[in-house]
This record gives structure tokens, sequence and C-alpha cells, in this order.
């Protein structure tokens, strides 16, 4: 995941899933990577990743849509 930066980490699934929804909703493509502990879902994170090039515009739109 070299051209991919790291956008957001949370063990909170349907956070990740609202968020990578308003990012693809403004054309910005986005890949989650679960590593929640399947047992033990205090252990682990879902990292939401984009495209490198598109990592400011990515961080606005989750800065704005989590002030709301």
């Amino acid at each position: 995941m070299n051209n991919w930066f790291l956008i957001y980490s949370t063990r909170d699934s349907v956070q990740a899933t609202i968020l990578k929804g308003m990012l693809e909703e403004n054309e910005i493509p986005v890949q989650i990577l679960n590593k929640l502990d399947s047992s033990y879902l205090a252990f682990g994170y879902i990292e939401l990743y984009v495209p490198i090039h598109l990592k400011e515009t990515a961080l606005l739109l989750i800065q704005k849509g989590l002030l709301n």
C-alpha cells in the first residue's frame, strides 16, 4: 500500500462505514483494513486508507464530517 495514506482509524465499524461512504460520495477511493480481533473487539483498529494524492481533500472532508 505504498501509494495509500492511513487517513483514519477507529474501533467503531459503523463510523468506519459512514466515513467510507462519505469519502466515496466525494469520488475518493477508500480501502478498509480491518485489524479488529474477532474475539475481543477491544484489540485492534479498523483503518481507512486513501490514495496519497487525495489525502488533503480526504482530511478536510473527515474533519467537516466529524464536526457535524
